[in-house]
């Protein structure tokens, strides 16, 4: 980015619950490669035990701390910086996202000359550099259920157009909620994430709410490495809360097969 556009206030979010053992390599790594840039960096805690706010506080006093009394989940996490944000353009960040290279300049850069933009997520790599395929339209039956199904696999390959080979910025349905870009002003006024949802979903349904009036780009010229657990989903606990944001999910948009 050029000096002037260095100058676009930006910020970014990351909600931790007992993230101690990664968030410091996340932080790192995006205070590396935005410290030429008017950034701001928010963690929004939500009661971590593990000692993960003395740890931040401790090693990257720049970063603004906010904690949360209890677990409010994914969503109400990042919701706790809306008012507070006073950039052009957002970014919800993952703790377990590791960046190795400017991915917010060619965002925000893409942001600033595409108006009808509103939403903007690079492409996201397993650890071994390979692709993770993350979903890139709209959730139906078919795409989330039955896809788990043997016989249906091929619905899966739909869901994330991975037979398309993207290499380009391209319009999709949905931006994904380990690393996206938003302007500010959007997300303030869809007051952030629906907080119906604790966790999952809650990217899907802001991507819809954004797609009213704007585009949402997948933007594959600079990407960033997710360390993708799934742990959440091989619980029961996990599988449960997937389920009700579902259903909350299809209540709201209709259960579109």
């Amino acid at each position: 980015m050029s000096t002037s556009q260095n100058k676009i206030k930006m910020s970014g979010c990351i909600v931790t619950y007992n993230n101690a053992p990664i968030i410091s390599e996340c932080i790192k790594s995006i205070l590396r490669w935005t410290r030429d840039f008017d950034f701001t960096l928010y963690i929004s805690d939500n009661n971590s035990t593990d000692g993960t706010v003395e740890l931040v506080r401790r090693k990257f006093p720049e970063v603004v701390i906010l904690e949360n009394k209890k677990n409010i989940g994914f969503g109400e996490g990042h919701n706790r910086v809306v008012k507070k944000l006073n950039s052009k353009y957002h970014f919800v960040i993952n703790p377990d996202i590791l960046v190795t290279q400017d991915v917010f300049g060619p965002m925000a850069n893409y942001l600033e000359h595409h108006k009808n933009v509103a939403m903007i997520t690079p492409k996201i790599l397993n650890e071994d550099g390979t692709e993770q395929l993350l979903p890139k339209r709209n959730p139906t039956i078919r795409y989330i259920i039955i896809s788990k199904l043997k016989p249906f696999k091929h619905y899966r390959r739909i869901y994330t157009r991975e037979l398309e080979k993207i290499d380009k910025p391209t319009t999709v349905d949905f931006c994904t909620g380990c690393f996206l870009g938003i302007r500010t002003s959007v997300f303030k006024r869809l007051k952030g994430f629906d907080k119906r949802y604790f966790m999952y979903m809650e990217d899907a349904d802001l991507s819809r709410m954004v797609r009213r009036r704007y585009q949402i780009i997948f933007y594959p010229e600079v990407f960033v490495y997710h360390k993708w657990s799934r742990e959440n989903t091989r619980s029961i606990k996990g599988i449960v809360r997937w389920f009700k944001s579902m259903v909350k999910y299809f209540m709201k948009w209709g259960w579109e097969f």
